[in-house]
Formats: structure tokens, C-alpha cells, sequence
């Protein structure tokens, strides 16, 4: 009987375009297989033990001969490419219609609502870099105290501000009044807290990030297992993606590693239940900046402690590992990317070696989980546990 899920999402790590791709100006990409390629391969002997190597299609990777794990690759099912779209169907919501984005800054008039509502002026209001608009605008937001506003080419309402100058309480509070202006018409997938520290030309953003997303429009996994009674633990932004919805423990990261900390902190602290983890330094603080040299250093880094979580495992564990979307870091521009992402599953239940091909749908993972529980059916997807089982 498998007792506990460890399910973890690398944040961004897509394996190749999708077939419509091109919808998305995305044709090409391939986040692992581009950054193993710059960085003259890559070293992940825990994965590509599990079988990531074996995927089928997968560039510049390792495979093995007699993998210890199931893998395969999954197709988004939903229109989109971000964060909360890929997560949400993770779970069982599929979005027919891709948030809207604001390529061109926000609507004059819910700006200045806006300004009204938290008493500070704005500035910034366009799509930029997360660290250049603070390089371009941070100086000014430390004299005048106007909160720097911005986007994306993600369905995102950003605010920046200097932790001296704007109370972390204060921000979020800010971010808490755009989340209840920003649905119907002016609808964004979510508003984002971007805190930093620092002087001109040499600003940081703190870890004291936090995300405020639309309720999902149904009930989810997460909710049907809560309402099971399962005990559902959130490592990292998973608690903001899904606005605490489905959620009965839930911790904040700071980095990548922190978030495995946390993950093995709950691993040996818990008996039972989901542990839904999410490592988001691939697509924040390499994905989007362009660093294919940082993000297969962090790919690295996570297969060692990969082997740290493998060996805290009990035989009534089961691990997934998958992505969301991509952000390949040698693609033109700093977007996601619409691309496959990789699915592995580990564990003394599970087979070996079995490549599940291509499944349609990262539901099939929500589908999976509730019928590990005995839980009631999602709306969309089907169970592959049967597929998973030896």
C-alpha cells in the first residue's frame, strides 16, 4: 500500500516544443537539451538513473540500460505556457483560454485606481527584466517611494520595492488590493510581490517573494484529498499558486535547496500523505535571465540531493518528478517556453524500466495521486497507476 506522495516540479525544466509551438513563437526550444548542449553536457546520475535519459526524444542526455524508474513525457492539454496554467492542470484544471497578458502595461484607468487604493504613485507600468527595470527604476522608487509596476510576457502584475522603503506588510497588503482589482476584464493569473535590498546598481531581490493567484475554478486534487482528510503539504510557491486552496501545511523557500530542506524536513516528519513541492530558482533566477551556464549548474545540484530524498524514502513512498512549462535560456527573449516536460516515477512499488511514452495531459499526475488515496475522480485526465504498479 503506498502511504505518501513526494511530488516534486522543477520549475521550468521543459524537454522540447510542443507540436503547436508555434502558436507560441516557441518552435525549437528545449530547455534540458539546450542547456546540456552549452554546458558540453550535463551530470545527473540520479535522474537519469530513474530514466530521465530515456525519455523518448530527449536531447543530449544520458540514457542508461536498465533504469530503476517509470519515465515518460507529458503534453499540456491547457492553452498557455506559465506557472499557474501548467500547475492548475497538474491538478485537474484545464484552461480552454490562455490569461490574458498586457504587452503593452496596464490599462491607464486601473492604474490610477490603483494609486488611489494604496496611496502611492506608480511607475514602470510595461513588460520588462525583473533586475533591469529595478537597475532602471530602482533609484527613483527610493526617492519618491512610487511602487515600480510591471509585466510580463506571463499573465503577471509585478510590484517591486525596497524592503527600507516599502514594509514587506505593506507590499503584500498592496499586492493583496491589485489581487482584488485584477479579475473579469482586467483578469491577470497572478500578482507578485518583488521585495529588494541594496543601493543604485547593485540591487537584490530578497526571498520574500510572495504570489497571489486566481482561485482555481473548480475544486482541484488538492481540495478533494483535504476533504479525504489526506494531509496535504506545500513546499515552496505551491501554497500561492493555488491561494491556500486544498492546502493543510504549508512552507515558504528561499532558494532551490532550501525547498529540498523542506521537502525532507516534511519526508521525516509526516507518515502519510502529499507532499507537493516546487523548485523555482530554474525558471526565476536562470530560466528568465538567460543563464544557461547557472541552470545546468542547478540541475546539478539537485540530482545530488535527489539521492538525499531517494534514500529517506520508505517502501510506502512514491516520488514524481515533472515541470510545468519551459524557459529555455538560449531561446531569443526571457519568456517561458511551450515545450513536453518530463515525468518520473520512483519508488519499491513501482516498476522498472517501463517508458510510459507520451501521455496527453498533466492531469494524468492529479488522476494518479487520487487514486493512490482511493479519492474521489478528477473532471479530466485518466489514472496511469495501474501502468505505474508492478
Amino acid at each position: 500500500m503506498i502511504k505518501r506522495v513526494i511530488f516534486i516540479v522543477l520549475d521550468s525544466v521543459g524537454i522540447g516544443a510542443l507540436p503547436d509551438a508555434d502558436k507560441y513563437g516557441d518552435v525549437g526550444a528545449n530547455t534540458m537539451g539546450h542547456v546540456a548542449k552549452f554546458n558540453g553536457g550535463l551530470k545527473l546520475p540520479n535522474m537519469e538513473a530513474l530514466g530521465l535519459g530515456n525519455i523518448d526524444n530527449i536531447e543530449n542526455l544520458n540514457s542508461v540500460k536498465n533504469p530503476i524508474g517509470v519515465f515518460g513525457r507529458l503534453h499540456e492539454a491547457s492553452n498557455g505556457k506559465d506557472t499557474v496554467t501548467g500547475h492548475w492542470e497538474m491538478v485537474g484544471v484545464k484552461s480552454e483560454v490562455a490569461f490574458p497578458t498586457y504587452p503593452n502595461g496596464f490599462p491607464d484607468e486601473l492604474i490610477k485606481m490603483f494609486e488611489e487604493k494604496t496611496g502611492r504613485k506608480v511607475i514602470g507600468n510595461k513588460p520588462a527584466s525583473g533586475t533591469a527595470i529595478l537597475d532602471e527604476l530602482g533609484e527613483e522608487h527610493m526617492k519618491t517611494g512610487a511602487l515600480i509596476v510591471y509585466t510580463s510576457a506571463d499573465s503577471v502584475f509585478q510590484i517591486a520595492a525596497h524592503e527600507e522603503i516599502v514594509p514587506l506588510e505593506d507590499l503584500y497588503k498592496y499586492c493583496e488590493i491589485a489581487r482584488e482589482m485584477l479579475t473579469g476584464e482586467y483578469s491577470v493569473a497572478r500578482v507578485i510581490a518583488r521585495p529588494f535590498l541594496g543601493t543604485p546598481a547593485n540591487f537584490t531581490r530578497t526571498p520574500n517573494r510572495r504570489d497571489y493567484a486566481l482561485l482555481p475554478p473548480h475544486k482541484t486534487a488538492l481540495d478533494i484529498l483535504k476533504d479525504k482528510g489526506v494531509r496535504v503539504m506545500a513546499v515552496g510557491k505551491i501554497e500561492d499558486i493555488f491561494s491556500g486552496m486544498g492546502i493543510t501545511d504549508a512552507v515558504h523557500t528561499k532558494d532551490n535547496m532550501d525547498g529540498v530542506d523542506k521537502t525532507l524536513d516534511y519526508m521525516r516528519n509526516s507518515d502519510s500523505g502529499l507532499i507537493f513541492t516546487n523548485l523555482v530558482d530554474f525558471d526565476m533566477k536562470w530560466g528568465h535571465r538567460n543563464d544557461a551556464k547557472a541552470y545546468g549548474e542547478g540541475l546539478e545540484a539537485f540530482d545530488l540531493r535527489l539521492k538525499e530524498i531517494m534514500d529517506t524514502m520508505t517502501d510506502e513512498d512514491v516520488l514524481f518528478i515533472t515541470a510545468d512549462h519551459g524557459c529555455d535560456p538560449t531561446f531569443p527573449g526571457t519568456d517561458h517556453t511551450r515545450e513536453y516536460v518530463p515525468f518520473l516515477a520512483y519508488g519499491k512499488q513501482l516498476k522498472s524500466g517501463h517508458n510510459l511514452g507520451t501521455k496527453a495531459g498533466f492531469y494524468t499526475i492529479g488522476q494518479t495521486i487520487l487514486d493512490i488515496f482511493n479519492a474521489d475522480k478528477l473532471e479530466n485526465g485518466e489514472s496511469i497507476l495501474t501502468e505505474l504498479l508492478k
